[in-house]
């Protein structure tokens, strides 16, 4: 037998309960199943099962008093009787190694692209400290992204984490996609949090790629499962990250998305008892967020980097919602994707002045700095004058920067969207020559 194999199942040995602790049901309701004499050492968060008739059912140990236990089943409690017995399972880590590169996975390690997938040979806590904050490395260096409105206005550095903000058909998906195909990494690791699951495989093979799909670990929960499984998903995903991270290497986590993580997260905070308070979200949801993120970015000496993208749905590009506000307020910066910039046909439709990189300006040279100023101004400029200018209102001369921007502005907009892939060096030549070389160098 190969040592591999060995270790592995030695390890195994090592989590098998020599005494198993049963309790019983005492009370059966549609979200939450009560035990009583469950063993001293069960807490919060424990996966158990439940021995029923019509077969085992898996639950989280959500609320624990003096009476017992309360169970939040991955499934319909239907079958479910009182007295039926409830075991502890250890399935509380996640136990990734380098051979899950290119493989679609569950939030509990299980394969789910058809193809036998073997665990690492240690567990990894999904719910891990992030590094000691005065150990941690400052962001790195500028990333090719193959995009230019990422590699000039909106850059991407090593470590960085930056919010997705988008409402739903407005072109997500696909800028992820282009995230995971150009952007500079050594693993890419996806959450698919409450995807849909008929996209998975069209996210996985259109999307994503096979160039993509080579180079990542993808974990999905679909919206049909529990809320348990969905905000797990999160957890294994960060997991997955961290590991290949503590091995040196730089990680890119694109996550998908956070505001299905808030509701998942809601669904079983409300079941235990949480009262509702940020627009019906529990106040322990903030914590879920900001604690997430924090495991993200620069690691600590002699490690590698997580480079993270968190999309959030916003509805009608509302960015004052409690998850848009609460993730903003953590992040390095934000990406906010406009329906109507979708609608006239420009994608990725970023709204470049409701967006900002907080790499800046640090992670651009003065020239680069300077290019990037003035391509905003005359964007900002074309912006408030726009109505003025379509209603044919405008005077020519009227004002300087006004008649600037409407004279760029058509070259700058495609600029916005050109998709052919491009490096940093190119893709501000490209700008410098938009905006008629007025800073060069010299």
């Amino acid at each position: 037998m190969p040592d591999r194999e060995i270790e592995l199942l030695r390890s195994r040995i090592a989590t098998c309960d020599t005494v198993v602790s049963v309790a019983r049901v005492c009370e059966v309701r549609q979200s939450v199943v009560r035990v009583t004499g469950p063993g001293r050492d069960w807490s919060i968060g424990d996966r158990v099962k439940i021995i029923r008739t019509a077969g085992l059912l898996h639950g989280e140990i959500v609320l624990i008093d003096t009476d017992g236990a309360g169970i939040l089943t991955d499934q319909s409690p239907d079958g479910v009787r009182i007295g039926d017995g409830v075991e502890r399972t250890r399935q509380n880590g996640l136990s990734p190694h380098v051979g899950w590169i290119g493989r679609i996975v569950d939030p509990f390690g299980q394969p789910l692209d058809g193809m036998p997938l073997s665990p690492g040979l240690s567990a990894r806590p999904l719910k891990a400290a992030p590094p000691a904050p005065a150990s941690r490395k400052r962001l790195g260096q500028r990333l090719e992204t193959g995009m230019k409105v990422f590699n000039t206005l909106l850059p991407l550095v090593r470590g960085q984490r930056i919010g997705l903000f988008a409402g739903s058909g407005v072109g997500k998906s696909t800028l992820l996609g282009n995230f995971a195909r150009h952007v500079e990494a050594d693993v890419i690791v996806i959450a698919l949090i409450g995807e849909r699951g008929r996209e998975l495989r069209e996210f996985a093979e259109d999307v994503l790629g096979a160039a993509g799909l080579a180079r990542s670990v993808i974990i999905a929960a679909t919206s049909d499962q529990s809320p348990l499984v969905r905000r797990r998903s999160a957890w294994s995903a960060m997991a997955v990250a961290e590991y290949f991270r503590d091995n040196g290497q730089h990680v890119l986590f694109l996550a998908d998305s956070v505001t299905r993580l808030a509701e998942a997260h809601r669904e079983i905070a409300l079941s235990a008892g949480e009262s509702p308070a940020l627009g019906g979200y529990p106040a322990s949801m903030s914590h879920l967020i900001m604690s997430l993120a924090e495991r993200c970015g620069p690691g600590s000496e002699g490690t590698g980097d997580i480079t993270a993208v968190f999309s959030v749905l916003v509805a009608g590009s509302d960015m004052e919602g409690p998850v848009a506000d609460i993730l903003r307020g953590v992040l390095d910066g934000h990406v906010v994707m406009d329906r109507d910039i979708a609608e006239r046909g420009r994608y990725p439709a970023i709204n470049l002045l409701r967006s900002v990189s907080r790499s800046l300006p640090a992670a651009a040279s003065d020239f680069e700095n300077r290019l990037i100023a003035q391509a905003r101004q005359l964007l900002g400029a074309y912006d408030r004058a726009e109505l003025m200018i379509q209603a044919g209102l405008y005077v020519a001369g009227s004002d300087p920067l006004v008649d600037a921007a409407i004279k760029v502005w058509p070259a700058l907009d495609s600029f916005l969207s050109e998709q052919e892939p491009a490096t940093v060096s190119d893709s501000f030549a490209r700008l410098e020559t938009i905006l008629g070389g007025a800073y060069r160098d010299g």
